[in-house]
């Protein structure tokens, strides 16, 4: 095996680099593919070309794929209806669905140069200034993503309008259990608690990761991109929210987010003052948030254990990460979820 092999799993530069030539328009051969680590999901590459221009190649894991999941070409249709829009994505440059060039189909976009706040230690490259609009931009952009009738830019095709909850619940359900999680017992009964306590739902275009640590941010805190569209559908648009407020964590908080980012950093607004906001841009009631936030820690805990099978078997590269997905950490966030239900008085206490 080579080293570049090694080093980007999932790409045959033999066959990859003149497809690029032929269908990317202005790439210099040669070029050189790094692999970018941070994704826990699909795969993505910089790719330098011989003219110093950077570009970035997604692609599904190399094995390990779950139904429904890793849809390249879902993601390649929502950031080319929104390319044309005021919500921020990287330039759609081209598609190949042909898999005999890499084993999967893959995408090309426009690399953005901008701070992804994975964590703390980004968040601190930022003013305090600059993270207090981190927080207000990206509930405002949350906001008008949300406005966006579907219809109008060519997206009605990527779900249905109605029964977004129940999809949900069952495609989780069902991929958890294919990933065989140790925690099947709690997550099962959240499930159906959730399931039981569906609240009314409204449609609209959901990112399905919204958060921090899936955009590209300028200096002054402003969204220069939005990336992992790999979930991306129609439905309830307060599953993007709950999902943004359960990540937002602060220094006091009781139960751990649904996924590590930047705001136990100082200067992040409070969650109470990003949902007063979107309240106020939207013109949505936000009542029925506490279910989606709830609902948010439970598709949290079934994702971390697709994850997790992932790495175990080997399709996701070698980073580091596996190791730190603890079962400790897997049944805090099972029973974290399970606690929102309680909450929410969809269970018994005790």
């Amino acid at each position: 095996m080579s080293d570049a092999e090694v080093e980007t799993p999932g790409i045959n530069p033999e066959t990859v680099e003149p497809w690029l030539g032929d269908h990317v328009d202005g790439i210099k051969l040669p070029v050189e593919f790094s692999l970018v680590s941070g994704g826990r999901s699909n795969l993505t590459y910089q790719v330098k070309d011989a003219a110093g221009v950077v570009r970035a190649l997604r692609r599904p894991p190399t094995g390990g794929v779950l139904s429904t999941a890793h849809d390249m070409s879902r993601e390649w249709k929502f950031i080319s209806a929104l390319a044309p829009t005021d919500v921020p994505v990287a330039e759609p440059l081209a598609y190949c669905e042909d898999r005999d060039v890499t084993g999967a189909d893959f995408y090309v976009m426009g690399y953005v140069d901008g701070t992804v706040l994975n964590g703390v230690e980004e968040a601190e490259t930022l003013s305090l200034d600059a993270r207090r609009r981190v927080g207000e931009d990206t509930i405002d952009v949350l906001a008008r993503m949300h406005s966006i009738d579907p219809d109008e830019v060519g997206l009605a095709e990527m779900g249905r309008s109605a029964g977004y909850l129940e999809r949900q619940l069952k495609r989780w359900q069902r991929q958890v259990h294919q990933s065989g999680a140790d925690e099947l017992d709690i997550l099962d009964k959240t499930h159906d608690a959730l399931l039981a306590g569906m609240p009314d739902q409204t449609s609209g275009i959901v990112h399905g990761d919204y958060r921090p640590g899936n955009m590209s941010f300028d200096s002054d805190g402003s969204i220069l991109a939005i990336f992992d569209w790999e979930l991306a559908t129609l439905g309830d648009p307060f599953a993007d929210l709950g999902w943004l407020i359960t990540t937002w964590a602060r220094p006091t908080d009781e139960h751990p987010p649904t996924t590590g980012g930047p705001t136990m950093a100082d200067g992040f607004a409070s969650r109470e003052e990003l949902v007063e906001r979107y309240a106020r841009l939207s013109g949505r009631d936000v009542s029925d948030l506490p279910y989606w936030e709830a609902f948010s820690r439970w598709r949290s805990a079934c994702i971390t254990a697709g994850v997790r099978a992932r790495y175990r078997a080997g399709v996701m590269g070698n980073d580091g990460f596996a190791e730190t997905i603890t079962k400790e950490s897997r049944l805090e966030q099972a029973y974290a979820a399970y606690a929102a239900v309680q909450e929410l008085g969809l269970l018994k206490k005790g």
